[in-house]
C-alpha cells in the first residue's frame, strides 16, 4: 500500500507526494541539514533551514530560494475533514476548583499577565497543598476567591480575559 502525503508550499501551492516518490529521490547529504539533489537530470542544492516536527512545517532553501513547506499525512487530513484540529491553542477562560478545599495562597492579581504553568494559587485539600497553575498565557480578568476561603468542587476560582 502506497501512502500519500499532502504538501503545501508557501501557503499557495498544493501537491501530493507518495512514499514511492520519496524513495526515488536521488539525494545525498553533504553536511548537517544540507543536501545535493538530482531530479530529472537537474542538480539542486537543498538546505533545511528550520524544522518544526510537531507542526510538520519546514523552511527549506533550494538553490538559494526559500520555501515554507507544510506536510500532512492521511491522519492529519482525516482530522481536518472531520472539522477538528491538531495542536490548537488552549482557549480555557476560567479555572474551577478541581476538588473541595481551602485557599491557602493567591499568587496572582486582577490585570496581571501570566504565562502557561505559572503558579496562580494553592488549594489545600485532604491535608495536601495543590498548586493550581495557569493553563495558558493570558491576563487575569477576575479572582473569585480570597485567601482562607473554603471552596467547593467546580467553584469558579479565576477568569481570564
Amino acid at each position: 500500500m502506497n501512502t500519500y502525503f499532502k504538501a503545501k508550499v508557501n501557503d499557495n501551492i498544493d501537491f501530493d507526494i507518495s512514499e514511492a516518490d520519496v524513495l526515488e529521490l536521488d539525494a545525498f547529504q553533504v553536511s548537517k541539514g544540507k543536501y545535493h539533489v538530482l531530479n530529472n537530470n537537474s542538480s539542486f542544492k537543498a538546505e533545511i533551514v528550520e524544522a518544526n516536527f510537531n507542526q510538520k512545517q519546514y523552511t527549506v532553501k533550494i538553490n538559494n530560494n526559500t520555501y515554507t513547506v507544510s506536510i500532512s499525512n492521511p491522519l492529519d487530513l482525516l482530522i481536518k475533514d472531520m472539522g477538528l484540529s491538531v495542536g490548537t491553542s488552549k482557549q480555557i477562560n476560567a479555572i474551577q476548583a478541581p476538588m473541595p478545599g481551602l485557599i491557602l495562597e493567591i499568587n496572582a492579581r486582577v490585570g496581571q499577565e501570566v504565562h502557561e504553568n505559572d503558579n496562580l494559587l494553592i488549594l489545600e485539600a485532604m491535608k495536601m497543598e495543590n498548586m493550581i497553575t495557569s493553563p495558558r498565557d493570558g491576563i487575569i480578568k477576575s479572582i473569585s476567591v480570597k485567601k482562607g476561603s473554603a471552596v467547593e468542587k467546580n467553584q469558579l476560582l479565576i477568569e481570564f480575559e
